[in-house]
Order: structure tokens, then C-alpha cells, then sequence
């Protein structure tokens, strides 16, 4: 991968975990669940990216979002993933690449739960949480335990 080329393209820097991420497994699933996207790459189902840039919220789904923000802050959304309930996780962008945390959006939520959870750290520290049960933002519960498996495009 060419960061250097997303960057020029899109004009958007990406945090370095997420680079290192993509460079190690590319984009892929986790546990048959968590679709992790990548900018776009030949042969890659996944390489979505950076077509999502503008994601199609109402507005009364980022009210519920500046509720759980500081003052009234609005970042820009980027979505980085998303899972078979169809929920999205997002970096929050704002400030350096390096600090979004990550929010994500449930599609399915009881009546009257706010649908956010946002998440203090960056994507790779939000994938091991998820992943050992520390938070469980999702509609579905990822399986805890010591074994996830990632399939990556590349192995398809």
C-alpha cells in the first residue's frame, strides 16, 4: 500500500495504526462479523474506504452522537468498519490522525438507548477491546475468548 498516494488522492492522512493494521492483514472480517475496510486496493472486497467518506446519519442520530461529546463538538465521521448487524464504527476526526477515537453506531438499539458508543482510544486499541470483551458496542457480541480468527481478502 502507497500511503502516500491515498494521502495525495484524498487528502486525508490516516492514523498510523490503522496503516499498520492494513499493511500487516489488509481489510478482511473478524470472526465472520466485523468487516474491517481498507482505501481502495485491485482485488479487494473491502477496499471501500474512502467511497464512505460522508455518512448517511439523521439528524437526530448525531444529536445522540454531540450528546456523548464534549461541549458541542461535531468531527467529521469517517466510517473504518462495519458488521453483519449492520452497525458502523468510526473515527471521530478530530485532531491528528494519530488521536481519533472511534464511535460506533448500533442499527439496533432498545427504545429510548442511545445508539453511540464512543471509545476513548484508537482503532487498533478499540479492535482488542472488542475482541476481549472489554466493550461491547455492537448489536451482536463478538465471541470472547482467546481464539478470533481474520480473513483477509488477500487469503480469498
Amino acid at each position: 500500500m502507497v500511503w502516500e498516494e491515498v494521502e495525495r488522492t484524498a487528502r486525508l492522512v490516516l492514523p498510523a495504526d490503522y496503516r499498520e493494521f492494513v499493511e500487516s492483514y489488509g481489510g478482511g472480517e473478524i470472526d465472520e462479523y466485523l468487516s474491517v475496510s481498507t482505501p481502495p486496493v485491485p482485488g479487494s472486497a473491502y477496499g471501500d474506504l474512502l467511497d464512505r467518506v460522508d455518512p448517511a446519519l439523521s439528524d437526530r442520530d448525531r444529536e445522540e452522537l454531540g450528546a456523548l461529546l464534549p461541549g458541542s463538538a461535531r468531527p467529521s465521521l469517517l466510517p473504518f468498519a462495519d458488521s453483519a448487524s449492520s452497525d458502523v464504527a468510526f473515527w471521530l476526526r478530530d485532531g491528528a490522525p494519530d488521536d481519533w477515537r472511534v464511535a460506533v453506531f448500533r442499527r439496533q438499539a432498545p427504545h429510548g438507548m442511545n445508539r453511540w458508543t464512543v471509545f476513548a482510544g484508537g482503532m487498533a486499541s478499540f479492535l482488542v477491546a472488542v475482541m476481549t470483551g472489554e466493550v461491547s458496542p455492537f448489536s451482536e457480541r463478538l465471541s470472547v475468548g482467546d481464539r478470533h480468527e481474520f480473513v483477509s481478502w488477500r487469503n480469498v
